[in-house]
């Protein structure tokens, strides 16, 4: 990715290490370059970054917001992924969880299903708040589908943050948007697929 460390910044374990010396004192005497294939997981949030110069979207800006990649390239991923003809549809409307779990999975993410309300009848389903009370992870992106009038729509909450395409992509309080009621209807949690 561009990004290289040497064998001196990274602190090694060995025989050595056991004596009363502090551990950050002893660094290795080689300086060979080490690249880094694997971006830093960080735990701050990316806007979602709109360069279509049209209105995306909520499936496209979530997937923006997770990856820091612009809705163009995840509308391809995702026109690829629908196996469309290029200009075939200039902008994606309506993504299923399949939609966004392939372009999620194209960018290094993996999106697990962690609930489904389908079953239940909606008013009994939990909200938005609702569910922000439960325990969960902090670091933790979290996909929700919810209700919005008679159609579905993508939310990231991440900590205690909201994205979608009603802050324009930006990062809000959950208790300052517009769907603290809103009806959830599914719940995916998405992290980094990390290979060695």
């Amino acid at each position: 990715m561009g990004a290289t460390a040497t064998y001196q910044d990274i602190v090694y374990h060995t025989v050595e290490d056991f004596s009363p010396c502090p551990p950050m004192t002893r660094r290795c005497l080689m300086s060979a370059p080490l690249p880094i294939t694997i971006p830093p997981i960080a735990s701050g949030r990316n806007d979602a970054f709109n360069d279509t110069g049209r209105t995306a979207f909520c499936g496209p800006y979530v997937v923006s917001a997770i990856t820091g990649y612009p809705i163009s390239k995840i509308e391809n991923e995702i026109r690829a992924f629908r196996a469309l003809p290029d200009g075939a549809q200039p902008e994606i409307k309506g993504t299923t969880a399949d939609d966004v779990a392939a372009a999620l999975r194209h960018y290094g993410f993996n999106m697990r299903q962690i609930a489904d309300y389908m079953q239940v009848a909606r008013k009994e389903r939990p909200s938005l708040w609702t569910w922000m009370q439960r325990p969960r992870n902090a670091w933790s992106h979290y996909i929700l589908a919810i209700h919005k009038g008679k159609e579905g729509h993508w939310v990231l909450v991440k900590g205690v943050k909201l994205c979608d395409t009603y802050s324009q992509g930006k990062w809000e309080f959950v208790c300052d948007g517009p769907h603290k009621g809103a009806k959830v209807m599914e719940i995916f949690e998405v992290k980094r697929a990390i290979e060695f």
